[in-house]
């Protein structure tokens, strides 16, 4: 059974930050592009960034360029989103899921999905 769970979300105040984890089980990440989503109270899910396979390849939405980190550590079936300069617009559920893909563009289809972790940007 294939698995994606996240973790590391929580409350932070604007400019902290969090970095969030996508674990993978039941499938082996060295096959997969890996995307992160959000989607915000009251909005469509917003697609943030994507890796390729072999890490040297990310993309990002422009609303989150230069604040957020996208990276992933294969020998641990793990991708990571470093986000920083967090602001409260940036509040959603935030989302990995997988790609059989070597390559990843913003808006390509998903195989997996996971749950999601909560994060909140507030004072």
């Amino acid at each position: 059974q294939v698995q994606l769970v996240e973790s590391g979300g929580g409350l932070v105040q604007p400019g902290g930050s969090l970095r969030l984890s996508c674990a993978a089980s039941g499938i082996i990440l060295d096959y997969y592009a890996i995307g992160w989503f959000r989607r915000a109270p009251g909005k469509e899910r917003e697609e943030v960034s994507c890796i390729s396979v072999s890490g040297d390849s990310a993309n990002y939405v422009d609303s989150v360029k230069g604040r957020f980190t996208i990276s992933r550590d294969n020998a641990k079936n793990t991708v990571y989103l470093q986000m920083d300069s967090l602001k409260p617009e940036d509040t959603a559920v935030y989302s990995c899921a997988a790609d059989l893909s070597f390559r990843c563009a913003l808006g390509q289809e998903y195989d997996y999905w996971g749950q999601g972790t909560q994060v909140t940007v507030s004072s």
